[in-house]
């Protein structure tokens, strides 16, 4: 037979022939089955099809050497069974082979596979060595174009659960069954996944075929539905066995309806199986198997989904067709989980819930999305928020306006940049394509984030209580879902012992600095309590984990790329609380400097008014022992009270602390609690006109436009920032929308909507100019933090 079919590389017609396909799988099974060890390579090893295949030639005592770009957990597990990996394509590993293996990601030009043809080395692809070690077994083949990977591993585990010994090769990790593939030298049996995506499923000859469904899909390889069907049509004419189909999938009844051996399950009553009586729980679904018009009883599926009931009904039907007998089936159902990234539970709490799935095609994701809707529905959940990676430029130009339909399905969608798998890019077609498709059909809330890295973020800023979060895709989106779920599981930690107080994800700096700008802080840490952020300082050391207090903001620029690790916000609780005791006043770190100023003058108290003209914390003011109108911080402190990194609280005098200007070392390595000050005897006019004059020189010299204060050190005793600027005739210059104060040369403001990039642009133009044109070397007094 001939199949026409598109080169996925060229995308130009052209066709190859499967006359010879079962001859050519005997000879290799004949080689395999030989009783002589064979020297075995393997091209792409790290990829599952690969690494399961190298773990069956493994358990049949073949040597097995693998090469790829990158290694994996499955990869460093079979090197401890006797797997030789290398981290790279060589023409020299060929020359030892007696068989050289490689997938359909792998083409000419890859040196070992071309040196293998030039030495004329046996090559098969792998598809076709696992046909040949089916060959020794009773082979059941698992295929249709969703589904094959749980219901390969749903057959797995019923046939172990039924006292059955089997082989297996499944293309995922499955949990439940130890390991994605296993030879077995008792078992009669061999459960394998058949992959379509390339035609390889003609090499099979097994005695039984459950065919899921069959739909257009993998067009960079085959013409139309006709190339498709005539792959199946060869699967099932060289099945011995029987073929059980699911009728209520047209493709499938288009291909099997007839067909001598077939079964037909479904829903309807022609069917020879179905069920009814669906109930689905949270996690789980219950219905009543009908096997030939009897009633058999019910069965508890261990994962939701109607099309994971689907999926079982056709393997209750090949085990009853084997004789397993319907309670053992019943009890493996039941303990039954899935496979890796099949609308797997990565994390549950009391406010968020979050699943990850390999759904790539619009019916796959249709069918996703119903089951977390079903899973949400028994809840008081809020929306379905998706993080969407396009897999492959062929499938998202000819599904673009199904995917955008089908994304409907959500409330809120991230679409990142497509994965290309092995594909080189189409112009014009990107993640927006599907963006642009979901909003044409209406879609208000899909989004298109080009870096994974920032999705965490991206749905951290929108997420609410209540939300349930989906990574979907077959590329690595689920490494972002991972770190999202990592972020939620330290998130939780920091709140089980910092007690009251609030912990957040991802929040934007932009709202929390006196300049308006700055990335995310991946954990935003508000504590209540002084025993609640000792207990956080001590974790956060002991666990390597990077910790900043950060007050009000002011003297701070944060980078676009926010701050990886805590940032901690001492504003709540005892940090905000200030009162007077005679001549003294204490105040926690969070307390504004013009509360802490307005609070003394109430209590008749003065030598603190100049902190009416400051717009921080206290906190900040004693790290960097601020100042203004002749006076500092220090100037009155009696003590200070503060937690080491191991969590000790300690108080220490005035005296006891090395304070130097702009700066106090010990408070390097320590965190400030609350401090006293003393206060002064003065008349109330006296305050009043110390006040007013400090609120009279803020407003003079100071912009009101969003400011991180003063930006450059005086570089002269003689000369200040400000003036220099002012000579070097820099006032109002700009970038974007970052621009040098008019009032204050020394103050760079946001004019709305400015970047952490502008701004530091703008500074170093600054030095640039005054280091050409008056040769001095201007540093930086504001603090910049943060990742690009």
């Amino acid at each position: 037979m001939k199949v026409a079919y598109y080169s996925p590389l060229h995308m130009t017609q052209k066709a190859t022939t499967f006359d010879n396909a079962t001859q050519s799988v005997s000879s290799l099974s004949s080689l395999l089955f030989s009783g002589k060890p064979l020297s075995i390579h393997l091209i792409g090893v790290a990829g599952s099809g690969m690494s399961g295949l190298a773990a069956l030639l493994l358990d049949l005592g073949h040597r097995v050497v693998g090469s790829d770009r990158v290694t994996t957990e499955e990869v460093e597990r079979l090197s401890k069974k006797g797997l030789v990996f290398i981290m790279q394509h060589r023409a020299e590993e060929a020359h030892q082979a007696d068989l050289v293996v490689y997938s359909s990601a792998i083409h000419s030009g890859n040196p070992t596979l071309d040196e293998a043809e030039r030495l004329g080395k046996r090559r098969a692809r792998r598809a076709e060595v696992l046909a040949a070690l089916m060959n020794g077994k009773r082979g059941i083949v698992i295929c249709g174009m969703h589904g094959k990977t749980t219901t390969s591993s749903m057959a797995a585990h019923i046939l172990s659960e039924a006292g059955v010994s089997s082989s297996h090769y499944v293309g995922a990790e499955i949990p439940i069954l130890g390991t994605n593939a296993r030879w077995s030298s008792q078992g009669d049996y061999f459960v394998a996944e058949g992959d379509e995506s390339d035609g390889t499923l003609v090499y099979y000859s097994p005695e039984h075929t459950i065919l899921l469904n069959i739909e257009p899909e993998h067009l960079d390889f085959y013409k139309d539905i006709a190339a498709i069907d005539a792959v199946y049509e060869q699967l099932l004419k060289q099945t011995t066995g029987i073929i059980f189909y699911w009728a209520d999938d047209p493709g499938a009844a288009r291909v099997c309806a007839g067909h001598p051996r077939a079964l037909a399950v479904g829903l309807s009553h022609h069917c020879d199986y179905r069920y009814e009586g669906l109930t689905q729980q949270k996690f789980s679904s219950r219905f009543d198997v009908i096997a030939k018009n009897k009633n058999l009883g019910s069965i508890e599926l261990g994962i939701p989904g109607v099309h994971n009931v689907s999926n079982a009904m056709l393997v209750i039907a090949l085990g009853l067709e084997l004789d397993l007998p319907f309670e053992k089936m019943a009890a493996a159902f039941k303990s039954f989980r899935g496979a890796k990234r099949r609308l797997e539970l990565k994390y549950e709490g009391e406010d968020f819930l979050v699943l990850d799935d390999y759904g790539h095609h619009p019916t796959e994701i249709a069918a996703t999305l119903a089951t977390v809707r079903s899973i949400m529905g028994g809840e008081a959940r809020g929306r379905l928020i998706v993080m969407f990676q396009p897999h492959r430029y062929s499938r998202t130009v000819a599904f673009q306006k199904e995917f955008g339909q089908v994304l409907l399905g959500a409330d809120i969608v991230f679409v990142t940049e497509i994965y290309p798998a092995s594909e080189e890019p189409l112009v014009g077609i990107t993640g927006k394509t599907i963006v642009e498709s979901a909003q044409e059909q209406g879609h208000s809330a899909v989004f298109y984030e080009s870096v994974l890295e920032n999705l965490p973020a991206r749905v951290a800023a929108v997420m609410k209580e209540g939300d349930v979060i989906l990574s979907l895709g077959a590329g690595n989106i689920h490494e972002a879902g991972q770190q999202f779920v990592e972020d939620l599981k330290k998130r939780d930690h920091f709140l089980s012992f910092i007690g009251s107080g609030t912990v957040k994800l991802y929040e934007p700096l932009s709202r929390h600095t006196t300049m308006r700008v700055g990335g995310p802080a991946q954990f935003w840490v508000e504590p209540e309590t002084e025993e609640g952020f000792a207990r956080l300082v001590q974790a956060c050391f002991q666990e390597k984990i990077p910790l900043m207090v950060m007050g009000r903001g002011s003297n701070l620029i944060v980078r676009d790329g926010g701050i990886s690790g805590v940032v901690v916000h001492l504003v709540r609780g005892c940090f905000a609380q200030c009162h007077t005791e005679g001549a003294k006043i204490s105040a926690g770190v969070g307390v504004k400097l013009k509360q802490l100023s307005a609070i003394a003058h109430q209590a008749g108290l003065g030598g603190l008014e100049w902190m009416d003209g400051i717009p921080g914390n206290l906190g900040g003011s004693l790290r960097m022992n601020a100042g203004a109108m002749g006076s500092e911080t220090f100037d009155q402190l009696l003590c200070l009270r503060c937690v080491n990194q191991e969590g000790q609280i300690m108080t220490l005098s005035r005296e006891e602390l090395e304070v130097c200007y702009r700066n106090v070392p010990f408070l390097k390595n320590h965190y400030a609690l609350s401090a006293t000050f003393q206060g002064k005897e003065c008349s109330k006019e006296d305050r009043e006109k110390l006040l007013k004059a400090s609120f009279t020189h803020r407003r003079e010299t100071q912009p009101i436009a969003a400011s991180a204060g003063c930006i450059f050190k005086n570089p002269l005793p003689t000369l200040s920032a400000g003036r220099l600027v002012d000579e070097l005739g820099l006032k109002n210059r700009t970038v974007g929308h970052a621009r040098v104060s008019e009032v204050h040369g020394n103050f760079i403001v946001n004019d709305g909507g400015a970047t952490a990039t502008e701004v530091l642009q703008l500074i170093e133009e600054i030095k640039n100019v005054a280091l050409k044109e008056r040769g001095i070397k201007l540093e930086t007094e504001v603090q910049i933090v943060g990742k690009e």
